[in-house]
């Protein structure tokens, strides 16, 4: 087999991997009732939560709704997990606000199907996998920030006031504040706090009946059967989803929206694959496929905005409920996306009368659960380094916004990592074989030669240390390292090495090596650590042949006069 012929079918593998396959179907065919009422119970949840996340977003509820439609299609045929349920969130709101602002609505549509080709491209090139190096205290804090945010957002409609300008949440809520207590009005107030309440309760009360829109029904029925003007509906609402278009494209500003879609794309791909695993959780026998599941997604986002949509990801509170009412298959995500399909070219006129504040309230009580103070009560409680990895992520997702979260929480996690890994390095004196020595013999040697054993990874995090201990040796006149411990050594760690060395041979001290690994052989021929071992032999495979060099190094220089003094002249 050519070397060609063998990388296109290894490419073509990679490609049919990312397809469906034929365990699908057999998967949809088990039990096709259950996942049918699944998918039925999780439309019903979805409704609101699409429509409140699309008016969030500033693109208004259709494109929440043509969001779930389409993305949530396409996510369930292509994705990698039999149970994930796609469409809009409130994590993905949080990102497309400030875009909206700075960009409009064609920005955002532009930089949906850009990161949607950039998730193709991350499944292709199968970094899927990565997403289980995320620490779980910055998971914990990215959604404790993000519940925050998306309680925020939700306050200029739950107080009945026009959303001010803005794209910081923080200040946006300030300003609506200071509107509403200018021009107090508790309608809208009411029945925030009414659905939200309703909600929570019946969460605890009956988990598997849906509150959600038992609620925005009932609020739907008050602010119009009372007449409550200060309560503002959704408004028009297209009856079906919009003919497929790119008008949106401006191929002259993709450059500008390089860096939102980038953003945009590792959230999809971040909160997805933590979805999916969510999932995989809670059943058993299921396990998602991440390159897959990027893949999917990276579909859905290419097609949603030819609709009007929003990005999409995989949204973990419509997968749990798809989980707890029985679902099996991929048949259920399908089947919740048709039912909303139905409902956007069916019943548009009925949904255009649900009253923002209502929608406000479904999202507030979103954010409620979102939070769940048993883990992120166990995750402070662990040690202080996730606490504090779990605030600064929460502060910085609140503050700054969701891609610099995640990347501060990693960064401050990755330093308290290598900061604890780099404290486990030691450097041990060590005993050295005596053998059947005389005791004035072990006395010399105990006072000339000392053993230290270097134990842990060598690497730049603990080069410094190593190098501070190692000189503090004082009063030998042969030093051994034993290497055979060493689990892994840096550039770094090879150059202190060569540095130690150096410094204790201009102090006459000779330095000696045992047990040094093959692995770690090429590190230290890189930058020349061997160099000084290797002359006069100062490289042994075991720490005996050093001992012994040592004892015929000390015995040589006791017989030897001082270099200059006259017996050496004399010689």
């Amino acid at each position: 087999m050519t070397p060609p012929l063998s990388r296109i079918r290894r490419a073509t593998a990679r490609v049919t991997a990312l397809l469906p396959a034929r365990a699908d179907l057999a998967d949809v065919r088990r039990a096709p009732g259950r996942d049918l009422l699944a998918g039925l119970t999780v439309a019903i949840v979805a409704l609101p939560l699409a429509l409140g996340f699309g008016v969030s977003s500033g693109l208004g509820a259709e494109a929440g709704l043509a969001t779930a439609v389409v993305a949530g299609l396409l996510a369930a045929v292509f994705g990698g997990s039999n149970l994930q349920v796609s469409g809009p969130t409130g994590a993905m709101t949080v990102v497309l606000v400030p875009i909206v602002a700075e960009h409009g609505p064609a920005g955002v549509l532009t930089v949906g199907l850009m990161a949607g080709v950039m998730l193709v491209a991350l499944a292709a090139l199968r970094a899927g996998k990565y997403m289980r190096y995320v620490p779980a205290p910055v998971v914990e804090g990215f959604t404790l920030g993000i519940a925050c945010v998306i309680g925020l957002q939700q306050v200029p409609n739950a107080l009945g006031v026009p959303r001010p300008d803005g794209d910081h949440v923080l200040a946006v809520t300030w300003r609506a504040v200071r509107e509403f207590a200018d021009h107090p009005d508790w309608t809208a107030v009411g029945l925030a706090v009414a659905v939200a309440a309703v909600m929570l309760a019946g969460a605890r009360w009956r988990p598997g009946v849906p509150f959600s829109i038992v609620a925005v029904v009932a609020a739907t029925v008050v602010a119009q059967t009372a007449d409550l003007r200060a309560a503002r509906p959704i408004g028009d609402l297209p009856a079906g989803l919009p003919a497929p278009s790119l008008g949106f494209l401006d191929v002259g500003a993709l450059g500008t929206l390089l860096a939102p879609a980038v953003a945009v794309a590792a959230l999809a791909a971040l909160e997805s694959l933590l979805s999916a695993s969510v999932a995989d959780g809670m059943t058993v026998g299921q396990q998602h496929d991440p390159d897959r599941e990027l893949f999917g997604q990276g579909l859905a986002n290419i097609a949603a905005p030819l609709f009007g949509g929003v990005p999409a990801t995989g949204a973990i509170a419509r997968t749990a409920v798809n989980v707890r009412t029985g679902a099996s298959s991929r048949l259920s995500a399908l089947t919740h996306a048709v039912v909303l399909a139905v409902i956007v070219f069916a019943a548009a006129p009925l949904v255009e009368r649900i009253p923002l504040a209502a929608l406000a309230g479904v999202l507030l009580a979103t954010a409620v659960r979102m939070v769940e103070v048993g883990s992120l009560r166990a995750m402070a409680r662990a040690t202080r380094s996730d606490a504090l990895i779990l605030v600064l992520t929460a502060v910085a997702t609140l503050v700054l916004d969701l891609v610099y979260a995640v990347i501060t929480g990693l960064v401050v996690a990755t330093v308290l990592a290598l900061r604890a890994v780099a404290q486990q390095v030691r450097i041990d004196q060590v005993p050295l074989d005596r053998g059947d020595h005389s005791a004035e013999e072990h006395a010399l040697l105990a006072e000339h030669i000392v053993a230290y054993r270097i134990d842990g990874p060598l690497f730049f995090a603990a080069a410094h240390r190593f190098l501070l201990e190692l000189a503090e040796v004082a009063d030998v006149r042969v030093v051994i390292l034993r290497m055979s411990r060493v689990s892994t050594m840096d550039a770094t760690g090879a150059l202190v090495l060569k540095d130690a060395v150096e410094k204790l041979a201009r102090r006459g001290i000779l330095v000696l090596a045992s047990g040094i690994r093959p692995g770690q052989r090429q590190v230290l021929d890189s930058v020349g650590a061997l160099d000084p071992l290797r002359h006069d032999g100062r490289e042994f495979a075991t720490t005996p042949e050093a001992i012994r060099r040592a004892r015929a190094h000390l015995e040589l220089t006791d017989v030897l006069p001082p270099a200059g003094s006259p017996a050496e002249a004399a010689r």
